[in-house]
């Protein structure tokens, strides 16, 4: 069962397309990274999908309600995490949830039961009574995704949820998000960090200049690739001249030296790893360690889109990624 559904999604800004005609679905209960760079057009389609941002073309659909036409009906059922909080300095952690559970339409009765318990589940419940601006940027993340969840929403968006803030916090709201899917909750998710992704979500988009390049599982992403076949070797004498003897020895693979002197053998075509071993031995060289090597989702990431992974990190160069 589909829990959303984008179809030939688009978004100009003047001349400037931020969001190319992407089509992607979301399934029930699944964690669905948007993987890319800033400025790849992931909070552009984030905010069209929430009902913030109204696409120059395309539809939109969130639990079979049409997003352009009921925008409130299916705002009612979305926790909304922006990269940017919208809660109030001046309030405490408490009334910040009250405030947000009241604007839900949730009564007085229920929303502060609601707002003690979410307080215990993020371990802010000491922080409750002290204003929001006193908190740490793990702090206020961690309650902004709170007051998103105060009203028990079907699917949660998160935009960069784990950016800027301290690894405990990092590492709770993964695991919050977690749980999260456990309980039956759809959650999207769109974030630079590739680790993240892969380790967390259950399916992932990779977009890049406004358009998706690849969707699927990690083990879909990465037998998408054509990476060939590498293995790393601990030995105890490597020399630029042995590097070239092995290359020559065995035909079709590149041969290189790493700087903690250990040598990589990579083949478009599977290594068979006994004559090598055999190799080494006649030469009177004793391997320690054979690994082979396996691409990371950064490695297809990077094949793929054509980015270097070093841009995931840099900060925007505007207000459309």
């Amino acid at each position: 069962m589909e829990m959303v559904r984008v179809t030939n999604l688009k978004k100009k800004y003047g001349n400037f397309t931020a969001v190319d005609d992407i089509s992607f679905d979301i399934k029930k209960g699944e964690i669905f990274g948007f993987l890319g760079p800033n400025g790849a057009g992931k909070t552009s389609t984030i905010n069209m999908i929430i009902g913030l941002s109204r696409p120059t073309a395309g539809d939109i659909a969130v639990n079979g309600i049409d997003v352009r036409k009921q925008t409130k009906k299916a705002q009612a059922i979305m926790g909304i995490v922006a990269d940017e909080s919208n809660l109030y300095n001046e309030m405490n952690g408490f009334d910040n949830l009250c405030f947000c559970a009241a604007l839900y339409g949730i009564r007085k009765e229920e929303r502060e039961p609601k707002a003690r318990q979410l307080l215990e589940q993020f371990r802010l419940t000491d922080a409750g009574n002290r204003p929001y601006k006193a908190y740490s940027k793990g702090m206020r993340r961690k309650l902004t995704i709170a007051a998103a969840l105060i009203h028990s929403p079907r699917i949660l968006f998160l935009d960069e949820p784990t950016t800027g803030i301290d690894v405990e916090s990092s590492r709770y709201i993964r695991d919050m998000i977690v749980d999260l899917k456990k309980q039956g909750t759809t959650i999207f998710l769109t974030t630079h960090y590739i680790e993240e992704a892969q380790r967390i979500c259950d399916r992932i988009a990779f977009i890049a200049n406004g358009r998706i390049v690849a969707t699927g599982t990690v083990p879909e992403l990465m037998e998408s690739v054509k990476h060939g076949h590498t293995i790393h070797f601990i030995t105890d004498e490597i020399t630029e001249c042995l590097a070239d003897e092995v290359q020559a020895h065995f035909r079709g693979s590149n041969v290189t030296i790493r700087s903690d002197r250990s040598l990589v053998m990579a083949s478009e075509q599977r290594i068979p790893l006994l004559p090598v071993m055999a190799f080494f031995r006649d030469k009177g060289i004793e391997v320690y360690e054979a690994e082979e090597l396996r691409p990371s989702l950064e490695d297809v990431f990077v094949k793929l889109t054509g980015i270097e992974s070093s841009m995931l990190g840099k900060e925007k160069a505007n207000t459309t990624s």
